[in-house]
């Protein structure tokens, strides 16, 4: 554990966060402390170390999403700068969860 965050398995590349986590709190990284820029929300996540673009995102020591651009170290990890490595990504267009092509 380092601080509001959790360390799931030791080959995860990002730390959860246990509760919100507010801007200023520093946490303890692989090789570093970083101090939040922004407040983390409760699950979310945050890169553990430097995170290159097209990198695999690990969780559990599994991979959840690739980078879609760099992250650095203390930043947040989330729908903005990762995609999915194992469903195809859309937008959802209706309030029932159905997307164009599925409600006609």
């Amino acid at each position: 554990m380092t601080g509001p965050f959790l360390h799931l398995h030791p080959d995860d590349n990002v730390l959860v966060a246990r509760a919100s986590a507010l801007v200023g709190t520093e946490v303890k990284l692989a090789s570093s402390t970083a101090t939040l820029t922004q407040t983390i929300p409760l699950a979310h996540k945050i890169a553990y170390r430097d995170i290159v673009a097209g990198e695999r995102i690990l969780k559990y020591g599994m991979s959840i999403g690739i980078a879609t651009e760099a992250i650095a170290a203390g930043a947040h990890v989330h729908i903005h700068n990762i995609r999915s490595a194992y469903t195809p990504t859309h937008a959802l267009q209706d309030a029932n969860g159905q997307s164009p092509e599925t409600s006609k």
